[in-house]
């Protein structure tokens, strides 16, 4: 019988959701290629935490290094969700960025970053959100050198805050139902606008409303995936080869499209009723949709092949 070691090694039916950054990464990238840099052994921790009495992790809550997906190089960014929500310190913040720097000298296929992150840590405001600037222009610069950087979103923490900001300078996003992008998280809305603007309790309007379905068919994300590391692992290797260049063409039409996106829906309440100007016949019916049928409902829909995040 294969230990645990050898069953995460392999794209198989586990749950993007449930797994952790590092059986994420074990199971999504070819078996035995993954090459950690700074590693848990190596104790490279936030200085930060212990004044607050915070502890701390090994690794800093992510999960750097380089490895094969389906015999292609990429680097990998995975963050851990289960601690301090994947926020974002100076050291967290800084692996990904010596990432991202290192992946403009080795040009691999491609960087996957696997985001599950709630933002900023607020214990290490002032160096996470420095963190997130540089994350976003070093994306930009690989993007100009044309090294394609795709975003997966699936896990617990979702992507908010600096994390959502990261997520809508990459070149595509793939997306699953546990996942969730926005800038200002369900409770963050709540506090500054009340309940009555958006009740963070209602997980039903979080998810329509932040939820991969949402963001998927809005042009938030370019790939809807079932909840499985081999579904993310699909989605990845196609999204690479369909990855749009970063010059100022893409730039004007996704402004466009962005303002477009204003102009037809700016007025709607709710999400179901984005979805039925969409031309969506049973918007209702959207949230319990299966992946597969889901898929089927965004082939049969006009203009759906745009990023406009």
């Amino acid at each position: 019988m294969p230990n645990r070691d050898e069953r995460n090694a392999s794209p198989t039916g586990m749950s993007w959701y449930e797994a952790s950054a590092r059986q994420r990464v074990a199971a999504l990238l070819d078996p035995g290629t993954f090459e950690e840099v700074l590693g848990p052994e190596q104790r490279a921790m936030s200085p930060h935490l212990p004044l607050f009495a915070l502890p701390r992790a090994f690794d800093d809550g992510i999960v750097v290094g380089r490895g094969r997906l389906d015999g292609k190089a990429v680097s990998v960014a995975a963050q851990e969700g289960r601690f301090m929500g994947g926020a974002f310190g100076e050291v967290h913040g800084a692996k990904l960025v010596g990432l991202l720097r290192a992946a403009r000298a080795s040009r691999p296929e491609a960087v996957l970053i696997l985001f599950d992150t709630g933002g900023v840590r607020l214990q290490e405001a002032n160096a996470g959100e420095t963190a997130i600037a540089e994350t976003m222009r070093a994306i930009a610069d690989l993007r100009r050198d044309g090294v394609p950087v795709i975003g997966l979103i699936g896990g617990r923490a979702g992507c908010y805050g600096g994390g959502g900001l990261i997520a809508g300078t990459c070149s595509r996003l793939a997306v699953s139902e546990g996942g969730r992008i926005s800038v200002s998280g369900p409770e963050v809305i709540e506090t500054n606008k009340g309940a009555e603007e958006f009740d963070s309790k209602d997980r039903a309007l979080v998810w329509r409303t932040m939820g991969g379905k949402h963001r998927r068919l809005t042009g938030g994300a370019d790939a809807f995936c079932d909840d499985t590391v081999a579904a993310f692992r699909t989605a990845a290797l196609d999204l690479m080869g369909r990855a749009p260049a970063l010059d100022l063409a893409t730039l004007e039409a996704e402004q466009a499209r962005l303002e477009a996106r204003l102009a037809r829906f700016g007025d709607c309440r709710d999400a179901t009723e984005i979805w039925s100007r969409l031309g969506i016949d049973d918007p209702a019916a959207v949230p319990g949709l299966t992946a597969q049928d889901f898929d089927g409902l965004v082939a049969g829909l006009d203009g759906m092949d745009h990023d406009a995040r």
